[in-house]
């Protein structure tokens, strides 16, 4: 039987990309045969994870001493999985196949040298441990390989799955603001890359519609928007709901009259695919990955005037409004595409090998 471990310890943070990708796939991989692997979890809290997958996988419990060099761990093991590219937390002796997923090198893009060097220390030390290099998208792989000199081993690229697998009940739900009027919604932290100021500036100019954005909005990026919403007085018609639960993102993706995902920098893009899943009209921005995971069920800004984002906007939605069932058949065939099973099969495959 070969010893599976890993590095899984970003699970604790659903609301992020990165712990999305983790409890997506261990709960997909939880559901597949696994007699002839014995499969470790590094996770802050052990005992929540075993009392949804019991005894299916063996706990470890994730300390921050892990992250340095002399409380690595220590056991042995066939298989380690770093499950993402910035992980501090690496094996003491060497496995039988050490797995790196690359999501992106979007540090090479967001600092300076300065700000980049720790990112890259680790990262260049990932690289050169790694046996196999999987990556989220075809760009993540070009981003690596524009900055990075990749080992000659074996890499492939395995998509994502789409996070929303299972409806959840929301009919009970309390908003907690307005949505008697028709509104556009938005979803991720708060950070500049996700470009959610455009989409502030852009209803500032389009009548007969709201804008929700959920997600963690307390740092530099969050209070900036938040003083344009007070400047312009939009505080009626632009509401952050700040982080919310799966009832709650699932609520909005259904209720909205459509997903805007402005981005400038995605490795991959979960939220458009969640949106897909509830049928909606979907815009995006045309760069790096979103193109290639919105595939031609999405529509694509080419920049972020705001007279040309609404009028865009509006044509393409009045588009969608004339000829619903040719829209919808491809939104719901490119949401079914991304598959947490297909992903699990894959990583699996790469296990047993």
């Amino acid at each position: 039987m070969k010893s599976v471990f890993l590095e899984s310890h970003n699970m604790k943070n659903r609301a992020g990309g990165l712990g999305t990708f983790n409890y997506e796939l261990i709960k997909a991989i939880a559901g597949k045969p696994l007699t002839d692997l014995e499969i470790y979890l590094n996770l802050k809290n052990p005992q929540k994870a075993a009392e949804e997958f019991k005894d299916i996988f063996k706990y470890k419990k994730y300390t921050s001493l892990q992250r340095h060099a002399m409380f690595r761990i220590r056991q042995k093991f066939d298989v380690w999985h770093s499950l993402n590219q910035n992980t501090k937390v690496e094996p003491m002796f060497a496995p039988g196949k050490y797995i790196l997923t690359i999501h992106d090198v979007n540090f090479m893009e967001e600092q300076n040298e300065i700000e980049a060097e720790a990112n890259i220390k680790i990262f260049k030390e990932k690289l050169k441990r790694a046996d196999v290099i999987t990556y989220i998208s075809e760009f993540a792989k070009q981003q690596a390989h524009n900055y990075f000199q990749i080992p000659h081993v074996e890499q492939t690229v395995i998509y994502n799955g789409n996070p929303i697998s299972t409806l959840v009940n929301f009919d009970g739900y309390n908003a907690g603001i307005p949505t008697d009027k028709p509104f556009f919604y938005s979803i991720g932290d708060f950070v500049e890359r996700k470009n959610f100021l455009s989409l502030v500036k852009m209803i500032e100019i389009t009548d007969g519609y709201n804008l929700v954005i959920s997600g963690g909005n307390d740092k530099a990026y969050g209070q900036e928007v938040k003083e344009y919403i007070k400047l312009k007085n939009l505080e009626n018609r632009v509401f952050l709901t700040g982080k919310v639960s799966e009832e709650g993102k699932q609520y909005f993706l259904a209720n909205c009259a459509a997903f805007l995902f402005p981005s400038i920098r995605e490795g991959f893009g979960l939220p458009p695919v969640e949106a897909m899943r509830f049928g909606k009209p979907v815009f995006l921005s045309t760069l790096t990955s979103l193109p290639e995971i919105g595939g031609d069920a999405a529509f694509y800004w080419d920049n972020f005037e705001p007279e040309y984002m609404r009028d865009f906007v509006l044509q393409k939605l009045g588009e969608f409004k004339q000829n619903p069932d040719l829209y919808l058949t491809k939104i719901k065939a490119r949401a079914d595409f991304f598959s947490w099973d297909k992903a699990a099969e894959e990583y699996i495959s790469l296990y047993r090998l």
